[in-house]
């Protein structure tokens, strides 16, 4: 896999922090972007204390961390979406954008939206091809270490068949193994609304629980078995080795 480059926007947050993190240990050039410069520079001081010299992650003002980036993903709070993705808008066109926002709210999390947060990027920047992902990987589990989380699966909806592959790849990164296809965009509601059941399991046991979807082994074998070797190779699926070659960016990450 090449090295990517990838702006976060919201990585002054805790999951922003924590995923430049994850990605920029796997090699990817990432930059972290706030409203605030300062916020960023802060963010990204943190995050490179972590890194001990192994990868170096830069901050800018959303809109320069967005320009040149192959990968956008939005990780900021569900009240500044629609801002945030209003002001960098025409330069997300032609780009993947990744939402791995959870629109809800103080306890007891309900999930009140008819829309959910990836479609309303997906209506705010008409141009990007957006993908919903990351959603239940546990903040605190991807920042307190580099071990791969081969417990967890990445569930990955879009309407784009090569942004979802795109983001199903870089999922290994994370979990040592591809994301999982969860469908067309319009499943992401059903994925933010879930989030909200698993903070309610982390309350009840004291636990950073995560998802894991059985039966769905490319080769049959164990789970963990695969994630151990760490494959980084999409299922050979109708339209998957299509869309593969037709796009200059899955070609970049396969090479």
């Amino acid at each position: 896999m090449d090295t990517l480059k990838i702006a976060v926007l919201g990585g002054s947050g805790l999951k922003g922090q924590a995923l430049a993190y994850r990605f920029a240990y796997a090699g990817h050039s990432v930059v972290l972007g706030a409203s605030v410069i300062e916020h960023a520079a802060k963010a990204a001081e943190a995050v490179n204390s972590k890194l001990h010299g192994s990868a170096v992650v830069g901050s800018a003002e959303c809109g320069a961390a967005v320009e040149g980036a192959d990968v956008v993903l939005l990780a900021v709070a569900y009240r500044d979406q629609a801002d945030v993705t209003t002001s960098v808008a025409h330069k997300l066109a032609g780009k993947i954008v990744i939402s791995c926002i959870n629109p809800i709210g103080s306890a007891p999390y309900r999930f009140d939206f008819v829309q959910s947060a990836a479609e309303e990027v997906a209506r705010l920047a008409p141009g990007a091809t957006v993908i919903g992902a990351f959603h239940h990987l546990h903040e605190q589990r991807l920042w307190d270490s580099a071990d791969l989380l081969d417990d967890d699966d990445v569930l990955v909806c879009g309407d784009s068949l090569v942004g979802k592959m795109a983001v199903m790849e870089l999922a290994a990164a994370i979990t040592g193994r591809p994301g999982i296809d969860a469908g067309g965009l319009e499943h992401s509601r059903q994925l933010e609304a879930l989030t909200a059941v698993l903070i309610s399991i982390n309350n009840r046991y004291l636990r950073h629980s995560g998802l894991s979807i059985s039966g769905v082994s490319e080769s049959g074998e164990d789970k963990s078995a695969t994630a151990r070797t760490a494959i980084k190779v999409i299922p050979d699926l109708v339209g998957y080795q299509t869309a593969k070659t037709n796009s200059p960016l899955l070609e970049k990450i396969h090479a």
